[in-house]
């Protein structure tokens, strides 16, 4: 039996990373490994989450219940903790901060073998505290002790190479979708109108990210007003954790608009997969992100895509959707007027191309096997973690489904 500690910043926010590892650690072979989920901090269904990978996929999860953005050097003493009672053979980190705290812990107490797991392509000096800067300048004058650096976009390998990492090791893996949750919805359409009390054939475009910085829902806004001047008809959803009535931030921004009434603000919901079936087009304004989920989602509901130019977008999309420069509204207005003009049998075919090309490099049963051959690797008594599926050399940013 193989064990894995899993540590990461944050669990039970239901960002893009978390989902990743929760469908990782409940589809692994529960006869093969044994998997330890470790957070720095709590989300507000961190206790739900945990319940339920406890009792359905005998998964513990713990907790350093951590402040966001304030130290606490008893954590360290608490993760110390818990790697001596859990004895992992592997841990594998997920984001910068966790990538620290789990390469000292791991070398403290002589853990075999030590993954990191980058998620993001770049860094917007403008949403990330001096902290997290310094974090990642320590990160990467530390990378060549991991034995292996992994990242889930080919954009995210070379961001951090062209920063200065030097692992021993590089490789890409690349996230994974439920395709059961993600699927093409005939029903989806008539049902989120309802929802939102619109007309049937009202045209949706709608954006899913948390309240960030990074996920620049200015830009969306913005764009969304200047097509509200050429058609009367058309409504935007937004949804994510923090985006709703009660941020005066985005309330600000739509009410600027002056048709504050075309905007849904849903605030973090679990029937995303039904909301994004139900749109026309869906959204990605990000100013930075390594492979955008709710890109990859889109697809995978043969839902139209308009994404900004970040991490692996244009390589996903290629000629499947729109791409156009980050932070700008007039460019992703242009996008979103081009994609609404699109005969809509000529979009259900694009629609079936996209699922079919994200079926092809994000599937599920793929991802979990290519995980747990590296594990099985790194578990080596040599700590050796040689083998086809570790390229040694710079790795080809052409393929995405590698």
């Amino acid at each position: 039996m193989i064990k894995v500690l899993h540590f990461t910043s944050s669990f039970g926010l239901s960002g893009g990373a978390e989902a990743n590892l929760l469908r990782l650690v409940s589809h692994m072979d529960r006869d093969r490994f044994c998997n330890m989920i470790v957070t720095m901090t709590e989300g507000v269904n961190f206790d739900l989450v945990r319940e339920r990978l406890s009792a359905e996929f005998g998964v513990a999860v713990d907790s350093l219940r951590m402040r966001r953005g304030v130290p606490n050097p008893l954590a360290v003493v608490r993760l110390s903790q818990i790697v001596s009672r859990f004895q992992p053979q592997i841990i594998e980190t997920w984001m910068y901060h966790a990538d620290l705290l789990g390469l000292l812990a791991g070398k403290w107490h002589g853990v075999p073998s030590i993954a990191w797991n980058l998620q993001c392509s770049s860094l917007d000096p403008a949403g990330f505290s001096w902290m997290s800067k310094l974090v990642r300048r320590l990160l990467v004058s530390l990378s060549p002790f991991p034995d292996v650096v992994m990242a889930n976009s080919q954009a995210g390998l070379e961001f951090h190479r062209a920063l200065g990492y030097k692992p021993r090791k590089w490789l890409y893996m690349p996230n994974s979708l439920d395709f059961d949750s993600f699927k093409p919805d005939d029903q989806a359409g008539d049902w989120l109108r309802s929802l939102l009390s619109l007309p049937s054939r009202t045209p949706l475009i709608g954006l899913v990210g948390r309240f960030h910085p990074v996920k620049d829902h200015e830009t969306f806004i913005k764009a969304a007003c200047i097509l509200t001047r050429e058609n009367p008809d058309l409504h935007f959803v937004l949804v994510g954790r923090d985006v709703e009535e009660g941020n005066s931030y985005i309330n600000g921004l739509v009410r600027a608009t002056a048709v504050a009434d075309r905007f849904h603000l849903l605030g973090h919901r679990s029937d995303v997969n039904h909301i994004t079936a139900g749109l026309d087009i869906a959204c990605c304004s990000s100013l930075s992100e390594g492979s955008p989920n709710v890109v990859a989602e889109a697809m995978a509901c043969g839902v139209a895509c308009v994404s900004t130019d970040v991490g692996d977008s244009s390589l996903i999309l290629q000629e499947l959707g729109r791409v156009v420069p980050p932070g700008d509204p007039e460019a992703f207005a242009q996008a979103c007027r081009e994609t609404l003009a699109i005969p809509p049998s000529r979009r259900r075919e694009l629609g079936v191309a996209a699922r079919a090309r994200a079926m092809e490099s994000f599937s599920l049963s793929k991802v979990v096997t290519r995980y747990e051959s590296l594990y099985e690797m790194l578990a080596r008594a040599d700590g050796s973690a040689a083998g086809p599926n570790l390229d040694k050399g710079r790795l080809k940013a052409s393929r995405v489904s590698e």
